[in-house]
């Protein structure tokens, strides 16, 4: 499900409180190669693009981005923690497909997203088991 939002080129939109457990706002989609790019270091400048795309987020909020017209790609503190985060992402992006196609779009409440995420990852995180 995350590479049909990767080939489609569109982020994974913020649908539902499983989303903001784990991904602090959309999953971010990369943009497009140009064919500069394609022709050139092509796995160099796939990993310029992404990060490029992450300018303007924080990573540790954002375990993963999918690279346009490509896949997902995931990381975590550990192997562990990227395979978790990998199978996060791809119930996620399940849910947001089958959740866009009963209502196109759909805004999920800012406070919702903020309360959801911070209780896990927020400086006075106090959800989920405890390592």
């Amino acid at each position: 499900y995350a590479t049909s939002w990767a080939q489609a080129c569109l982020p994974i939109p913020v649908c539902g409180t499983t989303h903001a457990d784990y991904f602090h706002g959309e999953i971010p989609c990369t943009r497009s190669m140009t064919k500069a790019e394609i022709e050139g270091q092509y796995e160099k400048e796939t990993g310029t693009v992404i990060i490029e795309t992450f300018s303007d987020l924080d990573p540790a909020h954002t375990p993963g981005v999918r690279a346009s017209n490509h896949g997902p790609l995931t990381r975590g503190k550990d192997t562990h923690d990227a395979v978790h985060n990998s199978v996060a992402r791809e119930q996620i992006a399940k849910m947001a497909l089958i959740t866009n196609s009963l209502n196109p779009m759909m805004p999920m409440n800012d406070s919702l997203i903020e309360k959801h995420f911070s209780r896990k990852h927020g400086p006075g995180s106090y959800y989920g088991q405890k390592q």
